[in-house]
C-alpha cells in the first residue's frame, strides 16, 4: 500500500519583480513528501531551497502551480485557514532557534499550543512529555542562555512537534551547530519521521547531515537537478552525497 503524501509541490514557481528586473527563484518544481519520510534538500545559495520551503509552508504564495496539503489546495484557503494549517499542522525550526530568552525551556516548547487557546498547564504538560523524548528531561526549567546550541535546538524541535503536526519543515537546523551536536539533530529528525511518522523536510548544505535523510533533492537554478533515494546507512550515505556534490558543482 502505498504511504499517504502529506505535501505535493505541482509546477511550483516563484517569480520576484517583473519586466527586465523579474528573477526566478523556483521554476516549475515537482515535489512530493510521504508521510514518515525524511527529505532534504540541497544545493548552492540562491538555489532556491529557502523560497521552496516558504511556499510549502504557506508562508509565500507562488506564482504559478499549486501546493496540495494533504490533497487541499493551499492558495484557495482562506488567510485565517492558512494561519491554522501553520500553527497545527506544520512545525518550523530553525538555524537560530528563535527561542524566547525570558521562558524556560518547557514554556517555549509548550507556546505554541497556548497561542493556539490551550490551558498553559496542560500545554506544559504535553511539551514536558516531548522534551523527555527528545532528551532534555531534567532541563525543563532552564533558559535558554543555560542550555548549550544543541539543547536550544532540542527545545526548538519539541516546540515544532507540540501540536502534533503532519509535516516538519527544517531550514538548516544545524548551521548553528558543532559537529558532534549535528550529527545528534541530524539523528533526532530521522527518528522523528521513522519512529514518530512524522514527515521532514530539511535544507542544508551539509552532506553529513543530509546523509541522514531518506531521499536528498538537488536543486540548481531553482529547478530540481537531481533526486537520490538514500540507503537506510548514514555513513555510506556519506560518500555517495560527496560523490554527487562534486559532480554537480
Amino acid at each position: 500500500m502505498p504511504a499517504t503524501v502529506v505535501i505535493q509541490a505541482q509546477d511550483l514557481s516563484r517569480v520576484h519583480g517583473t519586466g527586465d528586473t523579474a528573477i526566478t527563484a523556483l521554476d516549475g518544481v515537482n515535489l512530493s513528501v510521504a508521510q514518515g519520510e525524511f527529505v532534504a534538500v540541497m544545493g548552492p545559495s540562491g538555489c532556491g531551497k529557502s523560497t521552496l520551503l516558504h511556499l510549502l509552508g504557506g508562508l509565500d504564495a507562488p506564482s504559478r502551480g499549486s501546493v496540495l496539503f494533504e490533497g487541499q489546495p493551499v492558495h484557495k484557503l482562506s488567510d485565517d485557514a492558512i494561519t491554522q494549517l501553520r500553527r497545527r499542522k506544520i512545525g518550523y525550526i530553525f538555524q537560530f532557534f528563535n527561542l524566547i530568552p525570558v521562558l524556560t525551556a518547557v514554556e517555549n516548547a509548550a507556546l505554541p499550543l497556548v497561542l493556539d487557546g490551550i490551558a498553559p498547564a496542560v500545554a506544559r504538560s504535553k511539551a514536558a512529555a516531548l522534551l523527555e523524548r527528545v532528551g532534555l528531561g531534567g532541563r525543563l526549567k532552564s533558559r535558554p542562555d543555560q542550555l548549550s546550541a544543541g539543547q536550544q535546538q532540542r527545545v526548538a524541535i519539541a516546540r515544532a512537534l507540540v501540536a502534533e503536526p503532519a509535516l516538519v519543515l527544517a531550514d538548516e537546523p544545524t548551521g548553528n551547530l558543532d559537529t558532534q551536536a549535528s550529527q545528534e539533530i541530524a539523528a533526532l529528525l530521522q527518528q522523528m519521521a521513522r519512529d514518530w511518522g512524522r514527515s521532514v523536510l530539511m535544507v542544508t548544505h551539509d552532506a553529513r547531515v543530509a546523509a541522514h535523510a531518506d531521499r536528498v533533492v538537488f536543486l540548481r537554478d531553482g529547478r530540481i537537478a537531481q533526486e537520490t533515494v538514500l540507503e537506510r546507512n548514514a555513513a555510506d550515505n556519506q560518500a555517495l552525497l560527496a560523490g554527487l556534490i562534486t559532480a554537480a558543482a
